[in-house]
């Protein structure tokens, strides 16, 4: 009873310390969305398949972090630049029209600050812990996603731009860990672009009307009534380029049993755009979430199969936490109320897959 009451006490505690710092900084996390992880995990994916593919299995660990904090940073900077480039357009569509810039809850200097902040905060970890030829490419990187929101404005194709940006970590991962990039690098550069463009034209059928009516444009409007034609050959090459990483890496069943599931994932996604019902067309771009997941257990699994006998017990329990701590993040963030399980996975996950990369290192 007394045990119950202490952790009740701490989670009662926990709640009210987290709800109070995110009321201070609500607007801030309403500009970068970091109460909607679903972009992080979609930037996070491919940056995880080419930190894999490229070491090996053998990832660095401070190269890791660094990348991972570059996703959470150059996410949360892109939708700041995102929502001052939109906030005249934003106040016209059903969907935006609350978001802090558009609602004249922040002013547009401010949001334009935290993107400078947050641009210069990523650029610096990369200069102090990853090679020159990762400095290069962070660049190339940051001005796609600078322009990227303006593209809407000029070309029908923002979303290819959005994804050159998306795929930038997988050549710089190629880069840190190998020294250069390879041609391989490059096949999966365009699978992640390709892949990129696929899910953000899902996302862009849910605002379709509204982009014709302001003069927004996007591929999902160039698409035209093709679009489902076209989103199933671009996910039919976002496969295949995948399928060639895998065989020139040499990837066994793990791989191909990930991307298996995945094809199934493809095939569900068109099936929910079919009759393009925007609330349809969002879970289909969510979903996209798991095709990425399932892609990077595969890699994973296939390389933690592959190095078990180092460290059997290990990688298996390394291997079994990674995986519960992925999906159970995405399934409770809207849960926060249980925070005692949230602190718990946040603190243990990251744990469990640090030591598993140092151990492996020794």
């Amino acid at each position: 009873m007394f045990r119950s009451f202490s952790l009740s006490r701490i989670s009662l505690k926990f709640n009210y310390a987290l709800s109070s710092f995110y009321k201070r900084y609500e607007n801030f996390f309403l500009l970068t969305r970091l109460d909607k992880p679903i972009g992080i995990l979609l930037l996070l994916w491919p940056t995880l398949w080419g930190i894999w593919v490229a070491s090996e299995g053998h990832p660095d660990p401070v190269y890791t972090l660094v990348f991972i904090a570059g996703v959470i940073l150059t996410r949360s900077a892109g939708c700041a630049i995102n929502d001052y480039a939109d906030r005249k357009y934003d106040g016209r569509v059903n969907r935006t029209k609350t978001r802090v810039l558009a609602s004249g809850k922040m002013k547009p200097a401010t949001a334009v600050l935290i993107f400078v902040v947050l641009s210069l905060i990523a650029f610096a970890l990369v200069v102090l812990f990853l090679p020159r030829l990762c400095w290069y490419l962070a660049i190339a990187g940051a001005a796609l996603i600078f322009v990227y929101p303006f593209m809407k404005r000029f070309t029908h194709l923002p979303q290819i731009v959005l994804g050159m940006a998306f795929a930038m970590s997988v050549p710089m991962a190629y880069a840190a860990h190998t020294g250069g990039i390879p041609q391989i690098a490059w096949i999966m550069y365009t699978g992640v672009v390709l892949w990129t463009t696929a899910y953000d034209t899902m996302y862009a059928l849910v605002d379709k009307k509204d982009d014709v009516t302001i003069g927004i444009k996007s591929t999902a409007i160039l698409f035209g009534k093709h679009y489902l034609l076209i989103l199933a050959v671009i996910q039919v090459l976002v496969l295949l380029s995948l399928l060639f990483v895998g065989s020139n890496a040499k990837l066994n069943w793990p791989f191909h049993a990930g991307l298996a599931v995945a094809s199934v994932l493809a095939a569900y996604q068109l099936f929910l755009v079919y009759d393009r019902v925007p609330e349809r067309c969002f879970r289909a771009f969510l979903n996209n979430n798991w095709f990425g997941l399932v892609i990077f257990l595969g890699i994973l699994y296939h390389y933690l199969l592959q190095n078990m006998k180092d460290s059997l017990w290990l990688y298996i329990i390394s291997a079994y936490i990674l995986s519960i701590y992925m999906v159970y993040l995405v399934a409770v963030w809207k849960r926060i109320k249980r925070s005692q399980w949230v602190l718990a996975a946040t603190l243990f996950g990251p744990f469990a897959l640090l030591f598993s990369l140092f151990e492996r290192r020794r």
